[in-house]
């Protein structure tokens, strides 16, 4: 035998191996897949099938549309302005009704609250400035001199205080009316 015929059937072999390797590897998988287990089975056939499905297309409904507001004629003009929103009575809100006044105690228990957080939040700061350490020693010195920081969060803090007195004033004058209009004071809760 010679030399380049070994060669050749060597290579045919090589060609033959590598041929075949594709389905062996189709076997294998094939093989791993199918554990045995019918239920882990079906479980990854639903899984496969899941991610081809087509999603399902949304259907609109009624609730889904808002309706189109009808087209007012001419004459209509006056309806359109006297039109009602969903849930009025037709009759215009009663300023010493009971919805009335829970509503403006309820915007003056917002507004109280807002200032007092406000006021948290100044001395917090001004207890941060009280114990600031300044690494530059100038701005040390000048702060320790005439404390212009703190000077000007307190005065902040003082004035945050008297807008909660005048807020809390303005509740009680509040309170006062409702007694007068004749109200039950449980509104001003």
């Amino acid at each position: 035998m010679k030399l380049s015929d070994f060669i050749k059937s060597t290579l045919l072999v090589a060609g033959l191996c590598l041929a075949a390797l594709p389905v062996c590897a189709q076997q294998q998988q094939s093989s791993s897949q199918q554990t045995g287990d019918p239920v882990a089975d079906a479980a990854r056939k639903a899984r496969e099938e899941k991610k081809n499905a087509q999603k399902p297309k949304k259907v609109f409904t009624d609730d889904d549309v808002k309706p189109a507001a009808p087209e007012a004629s001419p004459g209509a003009a006056g309806a359109a302005a006297n039109a009602q929103k969903p849930g009025d009575t037709g009759q215009p809100e009663d300023p010493n009704g009971e919805k009335a006044w829970r509503k403006r105690f309820a915007d003056q228990h917002a507004k109280i609250e807002k200032a007092e957080k406000e006021l948290d939040i100044l001395q917090r700061e001004l207890d941060k400035s009280q114990l600031q350490y300044y690494s530059d020693p100038t701005k040390a010195m000048n702060e320790q001199n005439n404390r212009a920081e703190i000077n000007d969060k307190t005065a902040k803090i003082e004035a945050k205080k008297k807008e909660i007195d005048q807020l809390r004033q303005e509740l009680d004058d509040m309170e006062t009316a409702l007694r007068k209009a004749g109200g039950d004071p449980g509104w001003a809760r």
